[in-house]
């Protein structure tokens, strides 16, 4: 399954439209106002599905998932010295990028591809590509990207 998600170019807050590969829209996601970033996602229909939070006083970035109401996990930035790394305490996953911070795959606990983040560039906003191996994984697997891209936005400031 693949998902292209682009930040909307006219909005205050982090906004964006994922579509499927036909181009239909399938989840949308807006930011709200709150300390450090709070992106709500919605299906078509505007049924709310999960919120990325931001945890404002860590070190690192760090952002708490939840699925409706409840937390399902959480998503933080390791210390490392060349290649940027996340944690990502939903299902044992572990998040790796490249050295430029334009890829990302993400692998379950035992080693094996979950799914693939790549930036598009020459792009007016942010876009990326999800490459998703189980549909049933997606709301997660967006949740992942939309905090990486909410990390590298805080650490670009």
């Amino acid at each position: 399954m693949k998902l292209l998600f682009r930040q909307r170019f006219f909005s205050w807050f982090d906004s964006y439209d994922v579509f499927d590969e036909e181009g239909r829209t399938v989840y949308t996601v807006q930011g709200k106002l709150a300390w450090g970033h709070r992106l709500e996602i919605y299906d078509a229909q505007g049924g709310h599905l999960g919120t990325v939070k931001q945890e404002v006083l860590t070190f690192l970035p760090r952002f708490r998932l939840y699925a409706g109401e409840q937390l399902v996990g959480e998503v933080w930035k390791e210390f490392t010295f060349f290649r940027p790394s996340f944690k990502m305490d939903v299902r044992g996953w572990h998040i790796a990028g490249d050295i430029l911070e334009w890829d990302y795959y993400i692998e379950d606990a035992m080693g094996r591809r979950v799914a693939g983040l790549s930036k598009q560039l020459f792009k007016l906003t942010d876009t990326y590509v999800l490459e998703i191996g189980n549909p049933e994984d997606a709301l997660y697997v967006l949740m992942a990207a939309l905090a990486i891209d909410a990390a590298k936005c805080s650490s670009d400031k």
